[in-house]
């Protein structure tokens, strides 16, 4: 067999998770996939983990069963292993969530709630989505900051921070609804989401307190809801009424689980979609070229682009740098090196997805790439269970902003904007855009 060894390093390994790498990692990225493709190091909180960062390797671990998502597999003393996962998650008895469990019980949760996403259940969904979209335009486009914006008469120009006014309320409003959140309780949602997000790379207190408040709360609307479920589901049933009357062979959710599941619907299907809302406008508007011929191709009734285009946003600038944490159970060989028994292993999605090897011109942002099987959603039994609302979110927010803001443009330099520091995720702290605000009734 050939030598598949990386090449000797050519200079010192880069410095990762620092402020500059944040703002674009992708250098390091390609150093590591040439040089030391399952690189061991520390991060930021203390841990050892291998990083994976080529794209065959990546698939090849994302669906190896030897390493486990559970938490108890870690090496680390029982005292440390707080410094992985979600902050707050094991203090607030949330951990028996997808993202941390393996079979049998992944099997038997993620098919109680699997029938929440299904294409046609979100189709159903997507007129609601349309109708979050707008109203958020209207709001931002009314009230920005800019002149001619409060009579509505296109003159003008309108500013505003596109992931505080629309990236971010967008997914959070649309999980809540598709949660059963009353619409009175979705802006505390909103607020303890945001806070998740503020400190995604600063101190885990501030997560780890919006963590509890949100389990006080999801174990009061479970505690309602139960109290008043009706003894036939109703068409289209929120989803926390269905996990609670859910059953796999007469095994019930206990109430645990159904808060965790309720809990890491919410956390993991919103963040994601405002980066790939915030990633993805952000890649538009530096890419003029890319940008006009979506555009085009949107005005001429086609949504061909538009698909294939959010999945090659994905793939580019994805919304999650890496996937979350996994455990080797037993010694385990991945792209020639060693892994042992507990130790945590991080495939990094961002480098896969441009893995030269894999993709043609990895650094250029084609929307009409057509071999795309990106890594961005996972691969695997922890592939993304929101997926299909994810895409529908995402392709519902660009379509609607390019077609009712097609001048939109960035309102500060590229060099100026700041990304939020955390782990697992990746997006923009803030995205400040300009616009000729549309005329009433635009859109």
């Amino acid at each position: 067999m050939p030598d598949q060894s990386p090449p000797a390093p050519q200079g010192p390994t880069p410095e990762l998770f620092s402020w500059e790498f944040a703002a674009d990692p992708y250098p390091a990225y390609a150093w590591l996939r040439e040089h030391a493709p399952v690189h061991r190091t520390k991060l930021p909180s203390g841990v050892e983990a291998w990083l994976v960062t080529r794209y065959a390797d990546a698939r090849q671990t994302l669906a190896d069963n030897r390493l486990s998502k559970n938490p108890a597999h870690h090496d680390e003393p029982a005292h440390a292993k707080g410094k992985t996962g979600i902050p707050g998650e094991r203090q607030a008895d949330l951990m028996t969530h997808l993202l941390n469990i393996d079979p049998p019980d992944h099997t038997r949760l993620r098919r109680l709630v699997s029938k929440a996403f299904t294409p046609r259940r979100v189709a159903e969904f997507a007129p609601r989505v349309q109708e979050l979209t707008d109203d958020l335009i209207d709001r931002f486009t009314a009230s920005g900051n800019g002149s001619g914006n409060d009579s509505g008469s296109g003159t003008g120009t309108g500013t505003a921070d596109l992931i505080h006014d629309f990236a971010f309320p967008l997914p959070i409003y649309a999980i809540c609804d598709l949660l059963g959140v009353p619409r009175e309780d979705q802006d505390d949602f909103r607020d303890w989401a945001g806070m998740m997000i503020r400190h995604g790379g600063g101190p885990r207190g501030g997560v780890a307190r919006s963590v509890k408040k949100m389990r006080g709360y999801l174990a009061e609307l479970i505690h309602r809801k139960r109290e008043a479920l009706p003894a036939e589901p109703a068409p289209g049933e929120d989803l926390i009424s269905g996990l609670i009357r859910a059953s796999d062979h007469g095994e019930h959710l206990t109430e645990n689980e159904a808060a965790a599941m309720a809990f890491i619907l919410l956390f993991a299907g919103f963040e994601t979609t405002v980066n790939l809302i915030g990633n993805g406008t952000y890649a538009l508007l530096t890419h003029p070229e890319e940008r006009e011929r979506l555009q085009r191709a949107l005005a001429a009734g086609d949504r061909g682009l538009l698909e294939t285009g959010v999945e090659e946003l994905l793939r580019y600038d994805g919304p999650v740098e890496l996937a979350t944490w996994r455990f080797a159970t037993e010694p385990v060989v991945i792209g020639g090196q060693r892994v042992e028994t507990g130790d945590p292993v991080l495939v990094v999605l961002a480098a896969a997805d441009r893995d030269p090897e894999r993709f043609d011109g990895p650094d250029t942002l084609d929307l009409a790439r057509r071999d795309n099987q990106h890594l961005g959603y996972g691969h695997g039994i922890h592939y993304c269970l929101g997926a299909p609302l994810a895409r529908l979110e995402g392709q519902t927010a660009l379509a609607t902003l390019l077609t009712r803001l097609p001048d939109l443009r960035l309102a500060a330099n590229p060099a100026e904007l700041r990304w939020r520091g955390g782990l697992i995720m990746r997006g923009l702290r803030t995205l400040p855009v300009e616009f000729s605000p549309p005329c009433r009734g635009q859109g």
